[in-house]
C-alpha cells in the first residue's frame, strides 16, 4: 500500500468521529437552551428579572416574580423625594382602580433608605392602594439598568417586558388604557364604545 493509499483510508475513518462530535455539540446546544438558565434582562420581550424586595404594608420579604404572578402588572421604580414620581401616582391609582379586578396589578417599588415609615405616609397621604414595596439595596436599578426615578416596566402575565417606561407617564391615558387592556385580553374602550353603538 503506497502513502498517498494509506492517508486516504485513514481520512476516512476520521469521518465518522467528526460528524460524531458535531453531533454531540448540537445535541448539547439543543440541552442548554431548553434546560439552561433562564435569560432575564430589561429588554422588551425579555422575562423581567426577580428580586426580594419588602412589603411596606406588611414587612415581609416578597419576591417580584411571585406578586406578578399571572397579571398584567406595571412595575413602578420610584422614591419619595423625586417630584415626578408625585405627580404620576394620581394616574397610576386610577389604573389600577379601574382594572384590578380584571388581572392588572401594580407594583410601585420605592427605592427610599429605611424602614418603610417615610413611604408608607407618603402612600397613604395619596391615597395609593396599589402594593408599594422598598428596595434598600438598590438591586432594582442595578438589575433593571435604571437611568433615575420613575422608571416604569408593563408586564405581560408570563412576565415579559412588553413596554419600558424612563420618566413620568400617565398611565391612565386612553393609549395605555388600551395598552393595558390588550394584554388583560379584553377589548380596548374604543372598541367597546364601538361595538355597543352598533
Amino acid at each position: 500500500m503506497t502513502t498517498g493509499e494509506r492517508q486516504e483510508k485513514r481520512g476516512h475513518g476520521q469521518w465518522p468521529l467528526v460528524l460524531g462530535i458535531i453531533a454531540l455539540l448540537i445535541g448539547g446546544a439543543a440541552l442548554l437552551v431548553k434546560f439552561g438558565p433562564e435569560q432575564s434582562g430589561v429588554a422588551i420581550g425579555q422575562k423581567a428579572p426577580d428580586f426580594r424586595l419588602v412589603n411596606v404594608a406588611t414587612g415581609d420579604s416578597v419576591s417580584l416574580r411571585e406578586m406578578a404572578k399571572d397579571q398584567v402588572t406595571l412595575v413602578n421604580i420610584w422614591a419619595t423625594w423625586c417630584i415626578p414620581c408625585k405627580e404620576e401616582m394620581p394616574a397610576m391609582q386610577k389604573a389600577y382602580a379601574d382594572l384590578e379586578g380584571r388581572g392588572f396589578r401594580i407594583l410601585a417599588v420605592s427605592i427610599d433608605d429605611g424602614d418603610g415609615t417615610i413611604v408608607k405616609e407618603f402612600t397613604s397621604a395619596l391615597g395609593i392602594t396599589f402594593p408599594v414595596l422598598q428596595d434598600r439595596s438598590g438591586a432594582i436599578q442595578q438589575k433593571d439598568e435604571t437611568t433615575g426615578v420613575p422608571e416604569s416596566f408593563l408586564l405581560d402575565r408570563d412576565g415579559r417586558i412588553v413596554k419600558r417606561v424612563i420618566g413620568a407617564h400617565d398611565w391612565s391615558s386612553p393609549a395605555n388604557r388600551s395598552l393595558i387592556e390588550r394584554y388583560l385580553g379584553g377589548e380596548a374602550p374604543q372598541q367597546a364604545s364601538a361595538a355597543a353603538a352598533r
